[in-house]
């Protein structure tokens, strides 16, 4: 036997504002998940995104504003009236009762008759791997092992979404990663809506359907991880997701953008008269050549001050001719030329690559 999918419910929030000492924390954040539909809320401590997870699971009351499930407004609804599970990073599972007993339990306290709930404990069970550990106790169990009993012990409930606040922190990487694969299957095989609450961009990245990025309360995007990370709407985001070379200070000059060392940036779309802002170049956006000649726009010259080795890439720490820091990286296996320490060379990049931010979007 197994679960059966659900088709998810919206989840929306409508200018949800939360204070702590007159302060906002969330600031009048509107957000919708799809039915279905898997979403993270990336961003650095303190932005807020704890705190709207637990006023979406009713453990905060939200200053102002909705949040409505499927049509309803819950937010006057105390926690255990409203049709969300949550799984925290701590799994607050009972060391003394078996893996079974852990995941019947919410069942239980909502007098779910025995024959059912062995039913429903038995296929939630299947569904996370864990049939065999039935009898075991918290503690026999590894840490990845614990986090599928929590994990079932939520998805027992048959929840329309459900929340997770940062359950995979406790785990070692590889873990991890196992673990991250594990749940974006089960999401994707039951339909449920999922809220996940990360600081790990590259845990958001690589599980979701959107990610929103969150910073001082609201939402600077919401997007496929794709965009997130190739197409950044604000400074804030592409310096939060992944890795950039940032030069600011720059200015529009005869079609071109131009920073105070002199470096010549041409973008996709031209940029207006009068232009001032920061553009941003991915390291994996940036080749490395030898120095010949006049340096052309799109690049800069410099000499190479580091390699470092990252698995399955090289990085490389060039110091530009105006005594700028630049990383690039390139993936060992198609890297067409290797360069030494104290190397002269040119980094250039595409214009496809620059992401170029106004002042008010980069500041």
């Amino acid at each position: 036997m197994s679960m059966e999918p659900t088709s998810g419910s919206t989840l929306e929030l409508r200018g949800v504002t939360k204070r702590f000492g007159g302060t906002p924390v969330v600031d009048s954040l509107d957000l919708v998940l799809r039915p279905g539909e898997f979403v993270s809320l990336l961003g650095p401590s303190g932005c807020g995104k704890t705190t709207t997870l637990r006023m979406i699971a009713g453990f905060e009351q939200p200053d102002a504003g909705r949040i409505v499930l499927d049509g309803v407004d819950i937010a006057e609804l105390p926690a255990n009236k409203r049709e969300v599970n949550t799984v925290f990073q701590s799994y607050a599972l009972f060391p003394h009762l078996t893996v079974a007993g852990n995941v019947a339990y919410g069942l239980r306290q909502r007098r779910v008759p025995r024959a059912e709930i062995a039913e429903r404990v038995t296929e939630t069970l299947q569904l996370v791997r864990l049939e065999r550990f039935a009898d075991r106790k918290p503690a026999e169990l590894s840490g990845g092992q614990q986090q599928r009993v929590a994990l079932a012990r939520a998805l027992v409930n048959r929840p329309r979404v459900l929340l997770l606040d940062e359950p995979l922190a406790a785990l070692d990487r590889q873990l991890r990663e196992e673990v991250q694969i594990e749940l974006r299957l089960i999401q994707t095989r039951l339909r449920t809506t999922f809220l996940f609450v990360t600081h790990d961009q590259g845990e958001a990245l690589a599980m979701s359907d959107r990610v929103a990025i969150m910073n001082g309360g609201r939402i600077e995007q919401l997007d496929e991880p794709e965009l997130v990370y190739e197409r950044p709407a604000t400074r804030f985001v592409a310096g939060f997701v992944g890795q950039q070379n940032f030069f600011d200070d720059v200015r529009a000059e005869r079609g071109l953008l131009v920073d105070g060392d002199g470096v010549r940036f041409l973008p996709e779309t031209a940029p207006a008269a009068g232009f001032q802002g920061t553009v941003a170049i991915r390291p994996e956006a940036i080749s490395l050549r030898p120095e010949l000649g006049e340096v052309p726009v799109n690049a800069c010259a410099g000499v190479v001050e580091a390699v470092n080795t990252l698995g399955d890439s090289r990085q490389y720490v060039v110091r530009t001719t105006s005594g700028r820091t630049l990383l690039t990286r390139s993936a060992r296996v198609s890297e067409p030329r290797r360069f030494g320490v104290g190397d002269r060379v040119v980094a250039d990049w595409t214009p496809d690559h620059v992401a170029v931010f106004p002042a008010a979007l980069a500041a």
